[in-house]
């Protein structure tokens, strides 16, 4: 996510010279320098000295130890905090750090790493205009932008949208794998599969139409689609994914229980 971020600024003309990265790692630090000439260093120390904005996107696991690692810069700064990481909540980052932030958390997803995401926002009321402006303007670099209002919701957006490039991706391998299974050939399927899973997103994205007036012009009376669209209504389709999106919020909220508050 980092890199899809760094690359979408750069791509929509944000100076990379105006980038510090810390990565600990050192094959990613040389990797970033190289791809993107931006200054990677190993340890936080002076990196966020003169920052306007701070970006955590790291693993949820490591917030805690990162956000502490940083707070007296920080504290020392008051940059716009800009959290990635899925599953914390803003009061936590304010008690890591010890103080009082302006914080934006965010929900993105890994089709950002093709500037195709789709981001959540929640600003807590420490957040400017301005700072929303820049928050906006950040992830706006690699997809599209929400704003939640409540931020209890996250945890809806995290099962939504934050997991759901996956459940796309496993309905697209069972549609694959039936395709075969009736005799396509495996290249044949998979091609049609995808694309017949981007041109159906993309009309959905462009169109006017909402999505089950999509779905209705596609399903004419009598013939093959609506033969398919039954099959799904008798095995309860609408309930399968109210389940799978309950199951996944319910995980989200149990990490952020977890993970908070230590």
């Amino acid at each position: 996510m980092a890199s899809s971020l760094i690359g979408g600024l750069i791509a929509d003309g944000f100076d990379a010279g105006h980038m510090a990265v810390v990565e600990i790692n050192p094959d990613k630090r040389r990797r970033l320098e190289q791809q993107f000439g931006v200054e990677a260093v190993e340890k936080i120390g002076g990196a966020l000295r003169n920052a306007d904005v701070a970006v955590f996107c790291v693993k949820p696991q490591q917030f805690k130890e990162v956000a502490q690692a940083s707070a007296s810069e920080l504290q020392a700064r008051k940059p716009l905090l800009i959290s990635i990481a899925a599953g914390i909540r803003t009061k936590d980052i304010q008690h890591w750090l010890g103080g009082s932030f302006a914080i934006v958390r965010a929900m993105s997803n890994t089709p950002a790493l093709v500037q195709t995401g789709a981001s959540a926002l929640f600003a807590n009321a420490n957040v400017s205009e301005e700072q929303r402006n820049q928050s906006e303007s950040l992830l706006r670099a690699v997809g599209i932008v929400e704003w939640i209002d409540n931020e209890a919701l996250m945890d809806v957006v995290t099962a939504l949208s934050g997991s759901g490039p996956a459940y796309f991706f496993r309905i697209m391998e069972g549609l694959e794998k039936a395709a075969v299974q009736l005799g396509l050939p495996k290249n044949t399927a998979h091609l049609l599969t995808i694309q017949t899973a981007l041109g159906a997103a993309k009309l959905a994205l462009e169109s006017n139409e909402d999505i089950a007036a999509l779905r209705a012009q596609v399903t004419s009376p009598g013939g093959t689609t609506e033969q398919g669209i039954k099959t799904m209504n008798d095995n309860n389709i609408d309930q399968l994914l109210l389940d799978v999106l309950k199951a996944a919020q319910q995980r989200a909220m149990e990490l952020a229980d977890q993970l908070g508050g230590r």
